[in-house]
């Protein structure tokens, strides 16, 4: 992808277990096995009703043509995407005018220089990432966060016994882990890296299973459930029970679209957010759609990621505020541990970032 963010933020997926091909960012759902050619589009609406016999009758009345708009994925078709598959199929993007295209993303799509530089109306992006493309001149603007709580962990044996991340780091053995990543730039500086010998990360649970002795860093809806499988005893922690908890799967478009057309954006955004209840609600369908697009996953391990992500996206934040929500203090908080950790030269304006948050 276009940035060490983003690179993690593919390598992490459960989907990277295995070999998947990958796409030209800019291709569309037709010529690509990740997308299938369909779109959300309004159904024809029925003529209107015959005027009196003495009138003319009453030209049929015509549905406002849909706006068509590219939302650009980070990664391929999974349950932390099953929202938006959800709102296309349900008619949500539809009901608000909106006749989607949902571009599968992988290893070296660029989505953050997609969305500023126009390519795609909307894209996906951690909010690290979002902080850093800002601070070097990417016109993007967040919009909704899905995940309020990042699935970001550090996965260990059960055996081992560990109490949390600490435990793992101080215990000895083997971690897997990208060094300059900003969450282990994070751990290394509050517990230090000294005592466990690291080793880059691979992108699979081959040598997890293999090796009592190991830990990897983990998204918690993906290794572990493989590792699982394979028949090994995974435990994994948080990094945001350890303080670093930026948002993850967040939606961004671009400051010019936003000043330009703000009820499109808004548009996008509510039926978002509907197709989000839907999928937290039940995510049969969606999943039979991302099956057909990711063959890589399989449906049980589909509901098991559905079913782990559950409280990272729906929290008693999100029940009061609704889902999507972001907060002023928590976009400051990762600022200043961003620029803490050297990533930011310094904190930016926060209240220019949020302009278009809803």
């Amino acid at each position: 992808m276009h940035s060490r963010d983003s690179r993690r933020l593919a390598l992490q997926r459960l989907a990277s277990l295995v070999a998947v091909p990958l796409f030209a960012p800019a291709c569309s759902r037709s010529s690509s096995p990740e997308g299938d050619g369909r779109s959300s589009a309004p159904s024809p609406q029925g003529s209107a009703p015959a005027a009196p016999a003495q009138s003319a009758p009453a030209a049929p009345a015509q549905a406002a043509p849909a706006a068509k708009v590219k939302l650009a994925l980070n990664w391929v078709p999974e349950p932390e995407f099953g929202g938006f598959y959800a709102a296309r199929e349900s008619g949500a993007f539809a009901k608000e005018g909106l006749e989607v295209e949902i571009l599968g993303g992988g290893a070296g799509v660029p989505v953050v220089q997609m969305v500023a530089g126009g390519q795609v109306d909307f894209g996906l992006s951690g909010a690290d990432e979002v902080l850093t493309a800002r601070a070097r001149g990417a016109d993007v603007l967040p919009l909704f966060a899905v995940f309020q709580t990042s699935p970001q962990a550090i996965m260990t044996h059960e055996s081992r016994g560990a109490k949390g991340i600490a435990d793992i780091l101080s215990s000895g053995g083997t971690l897997a882990i990208e060094p300059g990543l900003p969450y282990a730039a994070y751990l290394k500086k509050k517990y230090g890296f000294n005592k466990v010998k690291v080793v880059p990360y691979d992108g699979g649970v081959a040598r997890f299973v293999a090796d009592k002795d190991f830990s990897q860093q983990c998204f918690i809806t993906a290794e572990p459930i493989a590792a699982k499988r394979k028949g090994s005893d995974p435990a994994a922690f948080l990094v945001a029970s350890e303080g670093f908890n930026p948002y993850v799967v967040v939606v961004i478009t671009r400051a010019a679209l936003w000043k330009e057309n703000p009820e499109r954006v808004r548009a996008f955004i509510r039926a978002t957010r509907e197709g989000w209840r839907t999928y937290l609600h039940d995510p049969t369908r969606a999943n039979e759609v991302m099956a057909k697009l990711n063959t890589s996953m399989d449906a049980e391990t589909f509901v098991a990621a559905a079913e782990a992500q559950r409280p990272l996206i729906e929290t008693p934040e999100t029940k009061e505020k609704g889902l999507g929500v972001m907060t002023r203090e928590r976009w400051e908080t990762l600022a200043k541990q961003l620029a803490d950790l050297g990533v930011l030269e310094k904190v930016p304006p926060i209240d220019d970032l949020l302009v278009a948050a809803l």
